[in-house]
């Protein structure tokens, strides 16, 4: 299982939400390349850099920050946030991005999310699928839409996606423990899927369930930030 630290951005820094409520923010590091140096350093290989004012804006804002981090690490980084048209996904992979998550555009958009899985192939486009009582939940968790999770993702997987970043909205940002469920429903019905979970890691026995469960990965964010796990314990990951 990768540990995939995560480095949400406003105005250039490194801060946390709570489910996704921009008014919870709270700063942690004004230097995100700093804080990315850090992870690289204890052997992490891979990092999730969220630009949440380019979700605002629907367009990238803090590229600036996704081109010092890719040019002064060698993390791979999985860039998500904004990007909602081909000339954002283009920026984003001209930057210095390995990956692209899509969220809100995989919903609204489908056919030019499609696009970009058969343009950019299965290894570089990520759909963010975000959940709210097993329903897609865009635009900052605002809004729940009308569809399915399951047979959201299952939808994608059959034109060729292989890695999905699942976050149960419930749980994210609140300490309280991951959706360890909730993941292995989803692998049960569609094995092989690269599952990425985030949201409610609080514990290095969290991530030991997860890693019995089966994913892919685990993005570790407010953990981290609150001291609940060390980067010596990712490390031993």
């Amino acid at each position: 299982m990768h540990i995939i630290p995560a480095i949400d951005l406003i105005g250039g820094k490194c801060v946390r939400l709570s489910q996704g409520d921009y008014s919870s923010k709270k700063e942690y590091h004004d230097d995100p390349l700093e804080m990315a140096k850090r992870f690289e350093g204890v052997g992490i290989r891979r990092l999730h850099l969220v630009d949440l004012d380019g979700a605002k804006a629907k367009k990238i804002i803090n590229g600036a920050v996704l081109e010092r981090i890719c040019a002064g690490t060698s993390l791979q980084v999985d860039f998500g946030g904004g990007i909602q048209a081909d000339q954002e996904i283009e920026k984003a992979f001209s930057l210095g991005a390995k990956q692209v998550t899509g969220g809100s555009i995989a919903v609204k958009n489908p056919l030019l999310f499609d696009e970009w899985i058969s343009k950019y192939g299965s290894e570089k486009i990520i759909l963010g699928a975000d959940a709210k009582d097993k329903m897609i939940a865009v635009g900052g968790w605002e809004e729940t839409t009308t569809a399915e999770l399951i047979p959201f993702i299952k939808g994608y997987v059959a034109k060729g996606l292989s890695y999905v970043i699942c976050t149960d909205v419930a749980k994210d940002g609140l300490l309280q423990g991951p959706s360890v469920e909730l993941y292995q429903e989803i692998l049960q019905e569609i094995p092989g899927l690269k599952l990425i979970a985030s949201g409610g890691v609080s514990s290095v026995k969290d991530l030991e369930d997860l890693e019995k469960c089966g994913v892919y990965g685990a993005i570790v964010g407010k953990a981290y930030y609150e001291g609940r796990v060390t980067l010596e314990e990712l490390a031993a990951f």
